[in-house]
């Protein structure tokens, strides 16, 4: 052996490859801080690569944030500017309404709204005049908010983490993905438009609301111009439930779940189909089909546990237990499943949607 060879030492071993996903990202309110967990213990692992996320809502917010901190400074930019954003929301609304109540913190820790004089006012006050009358000047602090996080112009020129936001075009009742040099802050303020709170956010002459309604989120740009084959729902609202709801509040939360995971559910149940035909060798000669690995990350109990006023909850201490979920979740995901990505879906596609 030389000596400069000596001198060198051993090889180092090479990197091993990281294994590519897009994300899937669901909308429901303060209950986003979840997947913000979630994000932070994904963006943690330098085994990932991220290929693409596809958003709504609360799902869209996050999915910006991300690829924003991304094209800024890789993994660590995206954690910290997420949670700069969740920090933003709670304290553009430390003096609203949408805090617990002393009762509140009383009788249920502080985690929902449902001991609020003036939420349950609010939310009354929401069934009888529509945003166009309660708020006519059409104030929403989360444009602020994004105005100062996001530079959209970079965003739209970015292609290394593709980002697909969805809303619910108001007049057609269609699904719109937007994506690429569509992006801008009314898509994002489109794709979280609660109708009964917000007026409808107007995008190239289009009245839109909530893409929950069509897509929460949606899949198939995922699968149709992303190249990786596992796909990854980052689950807020529960599929199942224990029991059935009794009280008024909870009837409506769980109509609103079924309604906001309906086309969802459907669209698993396609991809689900079509991966059993492959599997079964059904359809040889579709060159532009491709196997699809799925996985979801959820926390399905605890998050049934909490109440429908709880997704309006921005008090801080609660964002940051959802974020400790999320990342507890993901960090236990990641332990049990990390190896069976590109080998295997890890989600019991035949329970949950058939």
């Amino acid at each position: 052996m030389s000596q400069s060879s000596a001198e060198a030492g051993p090889t180092p071993a090479p990197a091993p490859e990281r294994k590519r996903v897009t994300l899937a990202l669901q909308g429901g309110g303060a209950h986003g801080a979840f997947t913000w967990g979630v994000l932070d213990r994904l963006l943690e692992d330098k085994r990932l690569k991220i290929e693409g996320v596809s958003g709504t809502s609360a799902g869209a917010m996050n999915g910006a944030i991300l690829v924003q901190g991304m094209m800024a400074g890789g993994r660590k930019a995206a954690r910290k500017l997420l949670a700069e954003f969740w920090t933003r929301v709670a304290d553009g609304g430390r003096h609203s309404i949408f805090r617990p109540s002393p009762f509140d913190r009383m009788f249920n820790g502080g985690t929902s709204l449902d001991h609020s004089p003036s939420f349950a006012f609010f939310d009354l006050m929401t069934r009888v005049l529509s945003p166009y009358q309660l708020n006519p000047g059409d104030i929403n602090p989360l444009r602020d908010i994004l105005d100062d996080l996001i530079d959209f112009e970079a965003m739209r020129a970015y292609s290394e983490v593709k980002l697909f936001v969805c809303a619910t075009n108001v007049k057609t009742g269609k699904i719109r993905v937007f994506r690429g040099q569509e992006l801008s802050p009314e898509v994002l303020l489109a794709s979280a438009c609660l109708p009964h709170l917000h007026r409808a956010v107007e995008v190239e002459g289009e009245a839109y609301w909530d893409g929950g309604f069509m897509g929460n989120p949606a899949m198939f740009p995922l699968i149709y111009q992303c190249a990786a084959s596992d796909l990854m729902l980052v689950a807020v609202n529960p599929i199942r439930i224990d029991e059935v709801p009794t009280s008024a509040r909870a009837i409506l939360d769980r109509m609103n779940t079924i309604s906001f995971n309906a086309t969802m559910m459907r669209e698993m149940r396609n991809i689900a189909f079509v991966t059993q035909l492959l599997q079964r060798h059904r359809l040889t000669g579709r060159s532009h089909l491709r196997q699809i690995f799925f996985h979801i990350v959820q926390a399905e109990k605890q998050m049934a546990a909490l109440g429908v006023t709880s997704k309006f909850n921005i008090d801080l201490p609660f964002l940051q237990s959802l974020h400790k979920l999320g990342r507890d979740t993901a960090e236990a995901w990641l332990a049990s499943n990390f190896d069976r990505l590109g080998t295997e879906t890890t989600a019991d596609l035949q329970t949950l949607f058939f």
